[in-house]
């Protein structure tokens, strides 16, 4: 089943198989659960095309949801670039933003290792 661009899983019980939609946890599929009447211990697969309109159009009615989420995220961190300040450059910089250690940690952020050398090859003995 597909809601807000995303496959939901058919075999998890509701209120899991709604976390894998970007921008809903757990608290906010207890939300729309509550506002669509279903009960989150029924799996996906069981739900009539009745109840899943519906989840449907509680979603995408929710403007921190999926897409417009992203843009919005994405939009934010253009506008830190865009003004220079400190957060931004990390941004560009791919560094981390919230004050992370980066001597030795942060290896998510950062990337692989790059060892550095003498920069040129050592001579081989024969």
């Amino acid at each position: 089943m597909r809601i807000a661009g995303t496959e939901v899983p058919e075999k998890k019980k509701i209120k899991t198989a709604l976390t894998y939609i970007y921008g809903i946890g757990s608290a906010k599929a207890d939300q729309i659960l509550n506002k669509s009447g279903i009960p989150p211990e029924k799996k996906a697969a069981e739900l009539s095309s009745a109840e899943i309109n519906e989840l449907r159009k509680i979603i995408e009615n929710d403007p921190f949801v999926d897409g417009n989420l992203a843009r919005i995220t994405a939009m934010n961190i253009k506008r830190l670039r865009e003004i220079g300040c400190y957060r931004g450059t990390r941004h560009q910089k791919n560094l981390p933003v919230r004050g992370q250690r980066t001597k030795t940690n942060a290896r998510t952020r950062r990337g692989v290792r790059k060892t550095m050398g003498s920069g040129r090859r050592k001579m081989e003995k024969k």
